[in-house]
C-alpha cells in the first residue's frame, strides 16, 4: 500500500468516526452536550517518522493510534451509542489495508457446506484439475486450428502449421439463399 493509500484510509477512518460523534443532534441538557476532554496526548518523532495519540472525554469516547507515518497505524476507538450500548473498534492499516474488528461490524455469510465440500474434494483430488486443464488445452487447440490457424496468444500470434487440416468454409447452421 502506498503512502498516499494509507494516508487515505486513515483520512476516512478519522472522519468516518468524527461523523459517528457528531450525527446525532445533542440537546444541550445531555451529558454529551458538557462532556469535557479528560486526557490527550500527541506526540510525533521527526526523526523516525513514528507518531502517538490518545485522548478521552468524560462522556466514554476514547482514541488511542500509533504508527509510522504513510507505512503502518494500529489503533482502537471507542463511544456509547445513543440506545447506551459501548461501540468498541480496533484496526490496523497496513500495506494489506484498512482492517477494522469490532463486534457491532456485519459479518460476512457462512460458506455453504455444498462449497466447503467441493474445495476440500478440490485440494485432495489435485490429479483431477490437471487432467481438466489438459482437456481444456486440446479442446483449444482444436478450436484454435478452427478458425484459420491463428491464435492470439497475450500481443503474439502463433501460426499453426501447414500440414494442419482447414477450417470449413461455412457455419454448419448458416443457411444459403
Amino acid at each position: 500500500m502506498s503512502q498516499f493509500q494509507l494516508v487515505a484510509v486513515l483520512a476516512t477512518a478519522a472522519c468516518l468516526m468524527c461523523s459517528l460523534a457528531v450525527a446525532q443532534p445533542v440537546p444541550s441538557d445531555s451529558a454529551d452536550a458538557h462532556a469535557e476532554i479528560r486526557s490527550y496526548e500527541n506526540e510525533l518523532k521527526q526523526d523516525d517518522n513514528s507518531y502517538k495519540y490518545q485522548f478521552e472525554t468524560s462522556n466514554g469516547i476514547a482514541q488511542q493510534e500509533q504508527g509510522v507515518g504513510g507505512y503502518y497505524a494500529s489503533g482502537s476507538s471507542q463511544y456509547y451509542a445513543p440506545e447506551g450500548q459501548l461501540i468498541q473498534l480496533t484496526y490496523t492499516a497496513d500495506e494489506n489495508g484498512f482492517q477494522p474488528q469490532g463486534e457491532h461490524l456485519p459479518t460476512p455469510h457462512p460458506i455453504p457446506e455444498a462449497i466447503l465440500k467441493s474445495l476440500e474434494w478440490n485440494r485432495n483430488h489435485p490429479e483431477e484439475e490437471q487432467e481438466e486443464a489438459h482437456y481444456h488445452a486440446a479442446h483449444e487447440h482444436s478450436a484454435h486450428s478452427a478458425h484459420g490457424g491463428h491464435h492470439q496468444h497475450g500481443d503474439q500470434y502463433l501460426q499453426v502449421p501447414a500440414s494442419a487440416p482447414a477450417a470449413p468454409s461455412g457455419l454448419p447452421y448458416e443457411r444459403k439463399i
